[in-house]
């Protein structure tokens, strides 16, 4: 008869599979706030202890029928600390009386071979894996467990919602707040291309609107071109209707018109313009000198 497993190291198990199985099939990280979580792990815990005391029962039971030497044997090997026990299946070794049980009955040219059991810990390991390679197979085939894209999805939503929330509670970006940043560039770009890139082609090389990137300018409103590019798109043309008021029709918001207008600033003052030669449209209006964007 065998001392059976103590009950911490099943508990010990049971958590970090509870553990693993809702990280792998779960929602989201907030399962440690579930009260179905913790409820679960104390059922678990609960049934764990109930059958550590059936154990209990069917082992003395066994040892009342032991013999006095097999309980002494008993006794010895249960005083065994449990990790105690392990390190010695991985690395004690057999004496030479030992030896001869586990002698395998063949060999050659004066080589033997042991009949040693694979250490525990071993057999452990191997086992965790097997399990975890196959529970990790399942979670990856039938849930959005371990995906990039799924990963990526759910990042961006949040980082979109952190932006929403954001920009709900931010100041409201007007014509006297608004500042040029370069850090507004690329985000621009992007919104020119969903909103502008129609009659202002690609890169404002000008198309059924003007070009924005050389120095001639159909209508001025302010003395800076990044004030006058964000007038333009609160306010419309009132030469032309197909320019509409973007951000008053609800287009655009303030803080879309601010980047916006630091990405048409960029092409016409920080970059060369795209002349009729290299496919850009021949000039419109006056030529204009602006004042420096505050920065």
């Amino acid at each position: 008869m065998k001392p059976r497993t103590p009950i911490s190291v099943y508990i010990i198990l049971t958590v970090g599979l509870t553990f693993m199985a809702f990280e792998m099939f779960g929602e989201d990280s907030k399962y440690l706030t579930s009260p179905y979580f913790w409820v679960l792990l104390i059922i678990s815990t609960i049934l764990l202890l109930i059958m550590n005391s059936v154990g209990d029962l069917v082992e003395n039971q066994k040892f009342s029928k032991l013999t006095e030497e097999e309980k002494k044997l008993y006794i010895e090997e249960k005083s065994i600390p449990y990790l105690q026990k392990l390190w010695n299946s991985a690395f004690k070794k057999q004496s030479q009386s030992e030896e001869k049980d586990i002698l395998i009955d063949h060999g050659f040219d004066g080589i033997t071979e042991l009949d040693n059991s694979l250490p525990k810990w071993w057999l452990g390991l191997f086992w965790f894996g097997f399990i975890f390679c196959a529970v990790y197979m399942v979670a990856f085939a039938l849930t959005d467990y371990a995906h990039p894209e799924a990963e990526y999805d759910k990042e961006t939503k949040t980082m979109l919602a952190a932006i929403t929330e954001y920009e709900k509670n931010a100041p409201v970006i007007t014509l006297e707040t608004a500042k040029y940043s370069a850090d507004d560039i690329a985000e621009g770009e992007q919104l020119f291309k969903t909103n502008c890139v129609t009659c202002h082609s690609e890169a404002g090389k000008g198309g059924i609107g003007p070009n924005l990137t050389d120095g001639y300018w159909i209508n001025v409103k302010e003395k800076s071109l990044f004030k006058n590019v964000f007038w333009m798109l609160e306010n419309g043309s009132p030469n032309n209707p197909t320019m509409r008021p973007f951000i008053k029709d609800g287009t655009i918001t303030g803080r879309d018109a601010e980047k916006l207008a630091a990405y048409v600033y960029h092409i016409n003052q920080e970059t060369a313009p795209i002349t009729p030669a290299q496919g850009g449209a021949a000039p419109q209006g006056e030529e204009t000198k602006w004042e420096a964007a505050n920065e």
